[in-house]
């Protein structure tokens, strides 16, 4: 059985750890195993739960009334909640759920209902972004399964292949900035950078998706045919922490001697400074967008 501890629930739900604790103490919510030396680790019903609660919580059930609910009452305030809420954190708590729970069909009509409100690239930017930024981290931490990730990685991945097909292409006198979107060697997670490839392309730009595992000196040979090239990565698993030094070092070795800048986006680089004017870190999508739309 898959177990969390409470940094894992704080992490996935918004909720603080001492709050955590003190609906236990107060309300009985959850009930943990605890260990010889008193360590809490909840299970995925606990997660599933608490999440649900954090949401009722949100959308102004107080805490004590939903203690003293059931969990089929639980489970229908939420259904009645649906796709209603105006926050963010209430879009993104419902994507968890449907997560969690693999529901296609809740996903979907959250994913929808954003969409119609507020458009398709707001729902890439403002949600799916952040979204898969905080599961990329859960996934990371073994906080969630790959299945978990996969599951709304390819719902995604559906709609983004409609929505760039949609697109109009690029004319052939086009003289504006090109952009190389690639993945590191040994980087595999390409969603979130198939979202910037649609954000830039519905911009207008040219934007040339090159994809997993993408060796510096293909970018370099690239240079050849587009001088002033810039080459974005969004990275989810590689480099490492540890790494991150010398990935900077070999983007500038293979590097030098062109005009190539570099936009490299991703949790590992949120507190990097960055090592030449030519390199750009960006700590997550919103940022990597922001200074990409601006060039």
């Amino acid at each position: 059985m898959q177990e969390f501890s409470i940094k894992d629930l704080e992490h996935f739900t918004g909720i603080k750890a001492h709050t955590i604790r003190a609906w236990e103490q107060r309300y009985g919510l959850l009930s943990p195993r605890r260990t010889s030396t008193n360590i809490r680790f909840y299970t995925s019903e606990d997660l599933k739960r608490l999440l649900n609660v954090g949401l009722l919580n949100q959308n102004g059930h107080k805490i004590s009334k939903i203690a003293s609910m059931e969990e089929q009452e639980i489970k229908a305030a939420i259904s009645g909640l649906g796709t209603s809420g105006t926050s963010e954190d209430h879009w993104m708590g419902m994507l968890k759920i449907s997560m969690l729970n693999f529901d296609e069909q809740l996903f979907r009509s959250v994913s929808k209902t954003y969409e119609d409100q507020s458009g398709l690239s707001e729902l890439m930017l403002k949600l799916y972004l952040p979204f898969m930024g905080e599961i990329g981290m859960l996934w990371l931490t073994s906080a969630i399964c790959p299945a978990h990730e996969h599951f709304v990685s390819n719902l995604i991945r559906q709609r983004l292949f409609r929505a760039v097909d949609e697109l109009p292409p690029v004319e052939s006198g086009y003289d504006d900035d090109v952009f190389a979107l690639f993945l590191p060697e040994r980087e595999i997670h390409d969603i979130s950078l198939m979202m910037v490839h649609f954000l830039l392309r519905k911009a207008g730009y040219k934007s040339l998706f090159l994809g997993q595992s993408v060796p510096l000196e293909d970018l370099v040979q690239m240079a050849t045919q587009f001088p002033e090239l810039k080459c974005v990565a969004y990275c989810t698993t590689y480099p490492a922490e540890n790494g991150v030094p010398d990935y900077l070092r070999r983007v500038l070795r293979e590097s030098s001697g062109t005009n190539l800048k570099f936009h490299l986006a991703g949790r590992v680089f949120a507190n990097v400074e960055s090592p030449d004017a030519s390199v750009q870190l960006h700590g997550n999508g919103q940022s990597l967008i922001g200074a990409l739309l601006t060039t």
